[in-house]
C-alpha cells in the first residue's frame, strides 16, 4: 500500500511537469530540479529564477489555499523558499504568484496562521488558510510561457 504522502508526491510531480511544459515554450532550458530541493521545483537558467509548484485541490471544497510556513517545528515552504514564483494548482487552473505578492497578501490582510496536522502527515504544520478570493487578488499575469 502506498502512503498518502507517496501518492501526493506522484500527483505533485504531474503538476510540476505540466508547469514545466508551459515554461519551456518560452524558456526551453528550464528544468525540474531532481531530488529534494526546498528552494524550488523548477529552475529557469535563462532568467536565473526558480519556481515552486503547489497543489491544493481541496480548495475546491474549502475555499482556502494552504500556505505552509512550518512543519514539525522547522521552517518550511514559504519561509524557506528561494523561488521567485509559486504556481498553485487549485484543481481547476494554475495560478501564478510572485513570492513577494503572497507575503504582501498575508501582511495586508493581517492573516494569522493555524497549526494543524494535515492529511497524510504525522507531525503538525503551521500554515495560513487564505481565502481564494483574497489570495487571487495578488495573482500575476496568467499568460506565462
Amino acid at each position: 500500500m502506498r502512503s498518502v504522502f507517496t501518492k501526493d508526491l506522484e500527483v505533485g510531480k504531474t503538476y510540476e511537469n505540466k508547469v514545466l511544459h508551459i515554461i519551456q515554450k518560452k524558456y526551453p532550458k528550464a528544468y525540474i530540479v531532481d531530488g529534494y530541493c526546498k528552494e524550488w521545483d523548477i529552475y529557469i537558467p535563462e532568467l536565473e529564477k526558480g519556481i515552486e509548484v503547489k497543489s491544493d485541490r481541496k480548495s475546491l471544497y474549502t475555499g482556502n489555499i494552504v500556505i505552509e510556513i512550518e512543519f514539525d517545528g522547522k521552517p518550511s515552504a514559504l519561509t524557506t523558499t528561494k523561488a521567485d514564483w509559486w504556481v498553485i494548482y487549485d484543481g481547476i487552473k494554475y495560478n501564478w504568484f510572485t513570492v513577494s505578492n503572497i507575503n504582501k497578501c498575508i501582511v495586508e490582510n493581517n492573516l494569522i496562521y493555524k497549526e494543524f496536522i494535515g492529511r497524510g502527515d504525522t507531525k503538525s504544520k503551521k500554515a495560513y488558510l487564505v481565502k481564494k478570493e483574497i489570495l487571487y487578488k495578488y495573482k500575476e499575469n496568467e499568460n506565462r510561457g
